[in-house]
Order: C-alpha cells, then structure tokens, then sequence
C-alpha cells in the first residue's frame, strides 16, 4: 500500500507540473493572437454566406413565369428528390439542342414535327396555344388553328425528341390561363395564316397583355363557364336559366381565396424555387450567351434592287 500511494503522489506531482507549464506559456503574446484567428473566421463564414444568399436571389425573378416545367409536381405523393434533378438535367440537355423560346398562353407558335407520313419527313403546324400543363419531362402544351374550315388541335410534349424547332411568332398573353373555351367560339378568333411571319418588338421590358374578350356561342357548351371565372369571355354571352343561376349559386365558394393551406398544397414554396433556379442560373446563361454568338455569327446578306 505505501509503494502504490507513492507512485499515486508522483504522478499527481508531475501532472501539476505539466499544467502549470501551459499556464505560463500561454502568458505570452500567444493569448492575443487566439481572438484575431477567431474573428477572421467568423468574418469568412459572414462572407460565405452573404455570397450564398446572393446566389440564391441572383437568378430573375421572372424564370418562374418563364419556365414552369423546371418546378416539380406540388402534389407530396408525387414528389422524389432524385428523380427531379435527373429530369432537370435531362431537360437542360434538350436546351442544348432544341431552341425553345419564351411563351405563354395566348402566344402564336410554329412547331416543326418529324412525321414519317409527310412528304419531307416533316410537319409545320401554326397555332395559338390554349393549353399548357405538367411538369419536368411530362411538360406539353397545345395549339388550335383552323384548317379548311375545320378546327384543329394539336397536342405537344415540350421534350419531346421528335421535334426540330420551336417558333414564337407573336408574344403575349391572355388574361386566363387557359383558352379552351375557343372550342364554343366563333372559328375567327382561332384562325391564324400558315405563312405567318415572326413578330419581333424592339425595347421589350415586359410581355404585352392581350385584353380581348370573346364572345361565346349559343349553347350547349363544353363545360359550365360561369363555374370557371374566366375573365377572357363576354359576361353578355353566358345566358343561364333559373336551374343554372341556383346550381351557380350553391357552389359559390368565396372562402377559397383565404384558404392558405389549399393555396399551399397547389404551389412550390418560394424558398425551394430560388433553390432550383439557382442552380439552373448558370447555364440558362451559357446557353443564352452561346446562341447571341451563333445569331451574330450569321451571315447577312443585303437585299438587291429590283426594276
């Protein structure tokens, strides 16, 4: 017992040493220098994330308006993280190839379509689109014209291989976001040339909106309209009856728009949004920068006089 207590008193002797060592070396100019390191890592980290917040806000704000398709499916159920980056990348692969160009409803487009069946392996198709939906790969959208007296419509998946080109002839919007109570109109409000040329406005800050207001047709109709608040028909136009005006009555719901838990189950929270955008920033960029040097690129050729 006396040999193990005296080791135990040696041991506490030489710890007490090795501390007080620490303490008066830490005396010098080393305790000054602690602080500095730690506030200049502090400012690093500041920095870091001031430069992390203006990345996310860099993007436009517009991209959101412009393309829809890059936001996943609000729906829980459907969402998968993965499987959302893959589609994103997939999508930007198509861009790389295919020009597709900024439109909306209510926008004219020319879509160039490979068909076998064609005499050059190839279908132009002129319309307004009336129609657009989905998201990621699943994205399409539709187009209406009117041929040889016939109404025609033709739907069209945004990534789809078979196209070659996409044309915006003429940009602008509706005051709905769906047209297609075109179906119970008059076929002038949905006949446009094949031979349309592009217009181009020259110092366009915002998409123009298109005020029309069709008038409807007599009834039956497709659906009912006046369940709809569509803002693009003439209100003169929709004539109910009695059974109409009380069916329309009791399925009047103006507590919807203050439903916020409704509002956030049908739309992608704006956190999540700048997040994708973000990412996609840059080579939205890429490809913009690379398609103003191939349109510089091209060669003009001055028209010659006639007569």
């Amino acid at each position: 017992m006396a040999l193990v207590s005296r080791i135990f008193i040696r041991d506490l002797k030489n710890r007490s040493q090795f501390f007080l060592r620490i303490k008066t070396h830490s005396s010098f100019s080393t305790v000054a220098e602690i602080p500095s390191i730690k506030s200049s890592d502090y400012k690093k980290r500041e920095e870091n994330e001031t430069n992390n917040n203006t990345s996310l806000k860099s993007h436009p704000p517009e991209y959101r308006f412009i393309y829809p398709e890059f936001l996943p499916n609000p729906t829980p159920s459907h969402r998968n993280a993965i499987k959302e980056k893959m589609e994103r990348k997939d999508m930007l692969a198509r861009r790389t190839i295919l020009d597709i160009p900024e439109f909306y409803v209510g926008s004219i487009l020319a879509v160039t379509h490979s068909d076998i069946h064609a005499p050059g392996k190839s279908n132009r198709f002129v319309g307004i689109c009336i129609y657009r939906q989905g998201s990621g790969l699943r994205a399409s959208f539709m187009l209406r014209n009117v041929v040889d007296g016939q109404p025609v419509e033709m739907d069209y998946d945004l990534y789809d291989p078979c196209i070659q080109k996409v044309e915006c002839l003429r940009l602008e919007k509706r005051l709905d976001d769906q047209l297609l109570y075109l179906r119970d109109c008059a076929l002038e409000y949905s006949t446009f040339p094949f031979d349309m040329e592009a217009e181009f406005t020259i110092g366009r800050t915002e998409v123009p909106v298109n005020p029309i207001k069709i008038p409807l047709l007599p009834p039956p109709w497709i659906t009912k309209y006046e369940l709809l608040n569509l803002q693009g028909i003439k209100e003169e136009s929709i004539v109910l009856n009695k059974n109409r005006t009380r069916k329309l009555k009791k399925a009047a719901a103006p507590w919807e728009k203050y439903d916020l838990m409704k509002m956030y189950r049908k739309t992608i929270p704006k956190e999540e949004q700048d997040e994708i955008y973000s990412e996609l920033y840059s080579q939205f960029h890429h490809l913009e920068v690379s398609r103003q040097k191939q349109k510089r690129s091209r060669i003009f050729t001055r028209p010659k006089k006639t007569g």
